[in-house]
């Protein structure tokens, strides 16, 4: 009789496991999965009410390049850089010259004189008519990634992803010095810089202006490397930077208004300089999910002028009439 109890016990305890691995194998299937309330969803954020859209896309320019890697205008002219090659397009898109490289570029900044081109660890410094002025190398490092080149008469700075700071240079190729964007030496960091998202620019006013991509800021400094002021919007509404790296890039308005662009969830918007919000120029809907940001660029009539990375092609935005 007890050897009959334990057989029975045995027998219940197996159609008890069996029940328990059925269940486990059910709720285990993709279908059956319950969402993870943790996850890092963005979709919820890519929605843009339309009144905040003061922007439209007016036409775009296909790129022969494979890898389009830069874009500054300058007067009349675009100069995007990609390949091996500096293409220099007119505003309606015609192709006007090109320029061979001997490395592939990483930025490019043009003047009504010059055209500096930034390799990985190199300034390239050609005429207007194409041909190779100098080679600038010292002042880098086997770790320096150059991102953004900008132009103030005879100011050249030079931001460096890589060594997290910006180089200020005379037209001699002479460093003159850099900062890292602390304020004092008891910081602990200035500039945070967790992938190749590092630019710079100068407005109309010459006020030199440093994107913070890890603090979510841009920056005001002066040309000896000075914090003059900034502001930062952290967040994943549309006010605000999100992710690790943004803005990832920013250009000026002729009004001095920012225009920014994002990595990640792909969108430009434009700012006043106080950091307040006007409004989109181009929602998430736009771009190709988890995408590049669009380096952009302004001209006088305020039309915006993005190098879509993903899409290979320059996207032309111009204010809605009101």
């Amino acid at each position: 009789m007890k050897n009959k109890w334990i057989l029975i016990f045995l027998l219940l305890l197996a159609v008890v496991i069996v029940g328990v691995m059925v269940a486990d194998f059910k709720s285990t299937r993709p279908d059956q999965i319950a969402s993870n309330p943790f996850e890092y969803n963005v979709d919820q954020y890519k929605a843009v009410d339309s009144a905040l859209v003061l922007y439209t896309e007016t036409r775009n320019l296909q790129l022969s390049m494979q890898e389009p890697a830069a874009i500054a205008l300058a007067g009349d002219r675009l100069f995007v850089a990609g390949d091996q090659w500096v293409q220099v397009i007119g505003l309606q898109g015609k192709l006007i010259s090109e320029i061979s490289l001997p490395e592939k570029p990483h930025a490019v900044a043009a003047t009504p004189d010059r055209l500096l081109v930034a390799t990985k660890a190199s300034v390239l410094v050609y005429d207007p008519a194409g041909k190779l002025l100098a080679t600038w190398k010292e002042g880098f490092s086997e770790s320096s990634v150059l991102t953004s080149v900008a132009v103030a008469g005879d100011n050249i700075f030079i931001a460096d992803a890589g060594q997290r700071k910006v180089y200020r240079f005379n037209p001699s190729g002479e460093k003159i010095l850099e900062f890292e964007g602390k304020v004092n030496d008891e910081v602990l960091h200035g500039f945070i810089v967790p992938s190749p998202c590092f630019d710079v620019a100068i407005n109309a006013d010459g006020d030199l202006w440093v994107a913070n991509p890890g603090k979510h800021a841009l920056e005001n400094y002066t040309f000896d490397g000075n914090l003059r002021g900034y502001w930062n919007k952290s967040s994943m509404e549309v006010e605000g930077f999100s992710g690790c790296c943004n803005p990832a890039q920013f250009t000026f308005l002729p009004d001095g208004n920012f225009i920014t662009s994002e990595k990640g969830l792909v969108r430009i918007k434009e700012y006043k300089p106080s950091g307040e919000l006007v409004g989109v120029v181009a929602p998430p809907a736009k771009f190709q999910d988890d995408g590049h940001a669009p380096e952009v660029v302004a001209d006088a009539e305020s039309r915006i002028y993005a190098l879509d990375f993903d899409r290979k092609m320059i996207r032309v935005f111009e204010k809605k009439e009101r």
